[in-house]
């Protein structure tokens, strides 16, 4: 690890992630692919952001990569839905093809049955821990277990809604 004394973080390897967009913009550039460099573009500018927000600089993860290519995919979808519901059809279809572009960054998506299995995983390892079947009043705990298998790999909210229904019954 180096060090810089005008900028006293230590420098490590860079995240593969980030070094993989960076790879890509400088492609994109090259083959003119205007909507695929502005996404780029924005996308390591968050991560940039992530980086030097709060009192010291810091090298992100590629955990932390995904979570903020995660943050941005989101808020292309919600733009986009934005725009069509303004009647402005191309701008929010240039917003979904910027998601897509973004999407491919980030791992699959479990599909419903891995994540009911995950729900159940976790609730019995909360039901082991207590003593006896978790209820609604412990889906904070079930949730953590259940985030910590998950790891961006589906919606927050789909995940919720799956530990509710197995909580309710």
């Amino acid at each position: 690890m180096r060090s810089n004394p005008l900028f006293p973080v230590p420098f490590g390897p860079m995240a593969e992630l980030k070094t993989r967009l960076q790879n890509d913009l400088t492609a994109a550039i090259k083959g003119r692919e205007t909507v695929k460099v502005g996404a780029l573009r924005m996308a390591l500018s968050a991560i940039t952001n992530e980086e030097v927000a709060g009192k010291v600089a810091r090298e992100l993860s590629d955990d932390d990569v995904l979570k903020v290519l995660t943050r941005e995919v989101k808020k292309r979808k919600e733009a986009a839905e934005a725009f069509a519901g303004a009647g402005r059809a191309e701008q929010a279809e240039l917003e979904k093809t910027e998601g897509t572009i973004l999407e491919d960054y980030l791992p699959a998506q479990l599909g419903d049955d891995e994540l009911v299995a995950l729900v159940d995983a976790a609730v019995a390892e909360v039901a082991e821990q207590l003593g006896e079947q978790p209820g609604q009043r412990q889906m904070g705990q079930v949730m953590k277990a259940v985030n910590a298998k998950v790891a961006g790999r589906a919606e927050g909210g789909r995940v919720a809604g799956a530990v509710k229904a197995k909580l309710a019954g």
